[in-house]
This record gives C-alpha cells, sequence and structure tokens, in this order.
C-alpha cells in the first residue's frame, strides 16, 4: 500500500498563502479607506420637539426600593 507524499505540502500552502495575500493586497490597493466619523464633520442630534416632553409625567419607584416619607 503506498504511503501519502506529504514532502510538497509546505512549500505547496506557504505559496497559497503568500498568492492569497498578493491576490488581496492588489484588490486592496484600489480601495478608498474613510474613516467612519470624518473629523470635518460634526455630529449633531435633530432636536425634534415630542409631545411628551412638554407634559409632565410622574415617574415611579422601582418596587424593591423602600418608600421615602
Amino acid at each position: 500500500m503506498p504511503q501519502l507524499d506529504t514532502s510538497t505540502w509546505f512549500l505547496t500552502i506557504s505559496l497559497m498563502i503568500m498568492s492569497l495575500f498578493c491576490i488581496y493586497q492588489s484588490k486592496m490597493i484600489n480601495q478608498t479607506m474613510t474613516s467612519i466619523l470624518p473629523q470635518d464633520k460634526k455630529c449633531t442630534q435633530p432636536t425634534t420637539q415630542l409631545p411628551w416632553e412638554t407634559k409632565w409625567t410622574k415617574i415611579y419607584l422601582p418596587h424593591s426600593s423602600p418608600l421615602l416619607s
């Protein structure tokens, strides 16, 4: 029964990794990377007036906290 020749596996795997790295680099060189939050634009929250913001609402204590009197 013949045995599996594994002497070339290291060379094959290392060349495959290097070629995948070169392909990845060649594809990424054409991409323009932008940051998530550009420094020149400032993020501001839009101010909207909701109906319940102008009204007073009662805030209840949680069940676990004792009543203060």
